[in-house]
Formats: structure tokens, C-alpha cells, sequence
């Protein structure tokens, strides 16, 4: 029998080096290469025939290469799991056979979701749930929390990644969950659960079972604390869709987002509030975030330093409230600080503002905000923010019932935005009246209820917003 050799493997991006190394050379990552024993000759030749025979039950019925034009086309019925919002996330439900990637922070609610969704998906049938970070009784405690009681939720506690494999290959169960892919292992390797071979070799097995018995299966994946995907990148490729679940243990907002689906758009939104019952989808996430905003409408003022901005998330319109903050500082060098949107277009806009709109904000602290906890990086909420900026250098306010969407060029020219008829029936559903356009978006349909004005640069928006601002700006000045 061969002598087992050592390796260092790299855990963020799978390169693989026969020494210790401070840093990995391909990816750069310091202190990310683990030792493993590498398999003998005879043990990977039979884990090989195994992992051969595992692809597919007869592997003398191999399938020959069809003409495209010949193809059945039919679409296949998808398992819907009983959440709108998820089920548009994932394009209409789940697809039987796809292998779901499901990623988010510890403690963000993968778990809540998980037997929520296995309740819903029991009063049509049978649902596997496979749970390696939990006893059976665990599992039992938080369902009992989320009143799920249903003989149809079929609950293993399984670490093994091969007896994982024969529960699937023998359920009758048409949708399946590992819980998480990071704590299961296959016994013929012999590195740690977790590390790149395992989560690699694992989750291969766990793709043959559900393709061969077209069963859809999600995995529960950790993230590191950077916020990306544990394990190998590779992972990511191996899966049919991949989800991050977003959101601040401390708030109760979640959100979903589809950041791979090869059945369909990766621009869905799903939104969830978390209290005591579990995961509550949020039907109206806008009048969700402004709720205290869409009261002010119709009155005379709102809070200097404000102004709602709209975004198009896939098929669904938000709308958001920013704040900002300018105050003067003693120190040398004025702070930025942004929460909910990119730093760097921050630092583009007061520019902008600043050599544009002649507001002297560079010995000023700015301080930006997205109400809510949201994170928001479409450009059209560029104007928006800077009309925020603007208002609370001024102290001046705009119009409660006015929305601001466009996107600011470095000239100070409004450039014209994605989906915007859609952005301004969300808003006039709301009650907000008035809307601020990029004028290359025209001509558009009338909205109803609604005032639409266009407007080419950043200083006529200023002029719109904040009328007699030139006065105001020399108020400030002096």
C-alpha cells in the first residue's frame, strides 16, 4: 500500500501546495492553508468506481447527443414553497432536480426559513429534512416554536454525507434541506468537515442524489466574515441557484436575493420582518420603509435633510427614505460616513455638489443614511441623496410628496434612468404627488395623481426643490 502524503490545501479558494505557506499565493489570502492527508493510490481508485457508480443507477444506459430542434421543451411544473416572494425569487418556484444554495450570517434565520418552508411544502407532501449541526429533538424544539406539526416533515440527523446520500436515493420525498453543507463529511477523506475537500466532495454526492431522483434539495451554507460563500468557490458553480440571506440579527428585517439561478432573473427582491412566530413576509416593503415619510405627505414640512429616493428591484419598485447630516467640524480632515449606500459614490456626489451647485461642504461631516437598514446601490437614488445633502447644508426641506430619481453625472447632468414609468406608479400608489425626473427619460406616460418634472442638471433640480436657493446659499455664505 502507497505511503499517504500531506498537502496544504487553501480553504478560500481550493489552490493546493506540497508545503506550508504564510499566504496563499493564488488568491492571497493569509493564513488559509490547512495541512491534509492526501489519499493513497488504492483509496482514491476506489473512491473513484464509488463516486462513478454514485453519478448514475446504470451506467451502461448512457443517452446520446440529441439535435437541439428535437428537444422537449416542455416546461417543467415547479414546486411552489408557499411564499410569494421566495417563489418569485426563485422564478416561479422551486425546480425539481435544481440544487439550491442558501448563504447568510449565523443566527439570520436559514433555519426559521428552512422549516417554514417544509411546512407549507408537507400539506402536499412528503419533505426531507437532513440536519447535521442539530439533534433530531433540536429540530423538534424549533418547529414546536414555529407551531409546525405535520407528520409529512421527515427529520434525519446525519452527518455522514454517504448515509445522507442513501436517505435521499430511498425517500419518496419530492424536496429536500441539508442543514448545512459546512457540517457534513465523507468518511474516506480524511481533512475536517468544512474544509475544501469535504464541502467539494459532498456536495457532489448530495447533486447526484437529487438529480437521480429529481428531487429539488436546498443546502445551507455559512458565510466567512468578509460575507462571502464558505468553501470553495467552486461550490458556487456546482449549484443551480444560489440565495443570500441578508439582514442584521439585531433588526428584524430580512431579504433574499438571488445572486445565481439558472432558471431565472437574479434581480428579485423577497422581504421578511422576524418576530416570535418566525419569518413574516413583507407585502408592501415601501410603505414598510415609510411609514413615518407617508404620513408627512400633505403637510407643509418635512425634516430638513430628507428626501425618498425610488429603486427597481426585478419586478417590484422601492421606495426609501435617505437622511443626511452636514455639520461643522474642528478637525483637519471631515468625515464621511454612509450606511445602506457605496462610500465612494458618497464622495462623487458632494464633489459634484461642491463644483456644481456651489455648496461648500469640504469642511463639513457628512453623515448619510438609508432609513431602515436597507442597502441600496441602484444610481437612480443619486439625486435623491444629493437633495438630502443639500437640504440639510440649507436647512431648508422639500415637499413631503416628492420623489427624486435619477442618476448624477460628474458634469452635474441628470442622466436618465432604467424602468422608471414602473418606479412612478409605486410612488403615486403611495400618495406621493410630485416626482423629479431626469428629463432624457421623456416623453413618459401620464401618471395618475402624479406632477412629473424634468430637469437636466443638478442645479435645476436644487432650484426646483429649494426654491430662491441662490438667496439661501448667500444666507449661508455670510
Amino acid at each position: 500500500m502507497a505511503k499517504a502524503k500531506s498537502r496544504w490545501v487553501c480553504q478560500q479558494c481550493g489552490f493546493q501546495t506540497s508545503r506550508s505557506l504564510g499566504r496563499c499565493t493564488d488568491c492571497g489570502a493569509w493564513g488559509s492553508l490547512v495541512e491534509e492527508i492526501a489519499e493513497a493510490e488504492e483509496g482514491k481508485k476506489g473512491f473513484a468506481q464509488r463516486l462513478a457508480q454514485a453519478k448514475t443507477q446504470d451506467s451502461n444506459a448512457a443517452k446520446s447527443a440529441q439535435p437541439i430542434t428535437e428537444i422537449d421543451s416542455d416546461e417543467v411544473e415547479r414546486i411552489t414553497t408557499g411564499m410569494s416572494g421566495l417563489d418569485e425569487v426563485l422564478g416561479g418556484g422551486l425546480v425539481p432536480g435544481a440544487v439550491l444554495l442558501l448563504a447568510g450570517d449565523p443566527g439570520i434565520g436559514k433555519s426559521t426559513l428552512l422549516m417554514q418552508v417544509a411546512a407549507k411544502l408537507a400539506r402536499r407532501g412528503k419533505v426531507l429534512y437532513i440536519t447535521g449541526e442539530e439533534s433530531a429533538s433540536q429540530v423538534k424544539i424549533r418547529a414546536k416554536r414555529l407551531l409546525v406539526d405535520s407528520s409529512n416533515v421527515l427529520v434525519a440527523s446525519e452527518q455522514n454525507v454517504v448515509n445522507a446520500f442513501d436517505l435521499i436515493m430511498n425517500t419518496e420525498a419530492s424536496v429536500c434541506f441539508v442543514d448545512s453543507i459546512q457540517s457534513v463529511y465523507h468518511p474516506e477523506i480524511s481533512s475536517a468537515a468544512g474544509s475544501v475537500s469535504q464541502v467539494r466532495e459532498g456536495t457532489q454526492l448530495l447533486i447526484n442524489a437529487a438529480k437521480n431522483r429529481n428531487i429539488a434539495t436546498i443546502l445551507v451554507g455559512h458565510v466567512t466574515k468578509e460575507g462571502t460563500i464558505a468553501g470553495p468557490r467552486v461550490l458556487e458553480h456546482m449549484v443551480d441557484v444560489v440565495l443570500q440571506f441578508e439582514g442584521d440579527s439585531l433588526r428584524q428585517l430580512r431579504l433574499i436575493r438571488a445572486v445565481k439561478n439558472r432558471f431565472g432573473s437574479t434581480s428579485e427582491l423577497a422581504i421578511f420582518s422576524m418576530n416570535e412566530e418566525g419569518l413574516k413576509e413583507v407585502d408592501n416593503p415601501s410603505a414598510f420603509f415609510l411609514a413615518d415619510r407617508i404620513s408627512k405627505v400633505g403637510q407643509r414640512q418635512a425634516p430638513s435633510g430628507t428626501a425618498v429616493i425610488a429603486g427597481g428591484e426585478g419586478t417590484r419598485s422601492l421606495l426609501l427614505e435617505v437622511q443626511a447630516l452636514t455639520v461643522a467640524t474642528p478637525n483637519p480632515s471631515p468625515r464621511r460616513v454612509v450606511n445602506g449606500w457605496d462610500y465612494n459614490r458618497l464622495l462623487q456626489l458632494l464633489a459634484v455638489l461642491e463644483k456644481r451647485a456651489k455648496l461648500v461642504l469640504s469642511r463639513l461631516d457628512v453623515y448619510v443614511n438609508i432609513v431602515g437598514g436597507m442597502e441600496f446601490a441602484d444610481p437612480a437614488g443619486d439625486l435623491g441623496i444629493a437633495l438630502a445633502v443639500a437640504t440639510s447644508f440649507l436647512d431648508r426641506s422639500i415637499d413631503p410628496g416628492l420623489v427624486a430619481v435619477g442618476e448624477v453625472g460628474l458634469t452635474g447632468e441628470i442622466r436618465p434612468v432604467l424602468n422608471l414609468a414602473q418606479r412612478l406608479k409605486e410612488a403615486s400608489r403611495l400618495g406621493f404627488t410630485r416626482a423629479l425626473v431626469p428629463k432624457a427619460n421623456l416623453p413618459l406616460n401620464k401618471v395618475d395623481g402624479m406632477e412629473i418634472i424634468a430637469v437636466e442638471t443638478i442645479g435645476e433640480a436644487l432650484d426646483f426643490a429649494i426654491p430662491k436657493i441662490a438667496k439661501e446659499f448667500e444666507k449661508v455664505k455670510s
